[in-house]
């Protein structure tokens, strides 16, 4: 119980984070039950290139201040879409083009919207 706690404050910190920073269309799915790799994705998209790399650098700022730090990061050097996995979550940053292609929420769509708009 303990650690969904956790994660919910991490999950909210991150929507908090993205939001703050102007991502856009951010959306929380929980995907326990559904994935052994992961329990929640959080995926948003951004404006740009640009603007990718600095939701994700705010992202990995705000949680190494929790003591939280990345197992895995992939697509840094493209900057369309950067994958960062957290072990219980895995963020998904898209710029719109690339969100839209891929549509990973689809893929999920068996998941759980959570709601951390306040």
């Amino acid at each position: 119980m303990e650690t969904i706690n956790k994660d919910m404050e991490l999950l909210k910190t991150i929507y908090d984070v993205l939001d703050e920073r102007k991502a856009k269309d951010i959306q929380v799915i929980d995907i326990r039950g559904l994935s052994v790799m992961t329990d929640y994705f959080l995926v948003a998209s951004a404006s740009n290139i640009n603007h990718v790399y600095a939701l994700s650098e705010h992202i990995e700022d705000e949680l190494r201040k929790r003591g939280c730090h990345y197992s895995h990061l992939e697509g840094y050097k493209s900057g369309n879409w950067i994958l960062m996995d957290y072990g219980d979550f895995v963020i998904h940053i898209f710029d719109e083009e690339s969100r839209s292609f891929y549509d990973i929420e689809r893929l999920w769509r068996d998941g759980k919207q959570l709601d951390f708009a306040s």
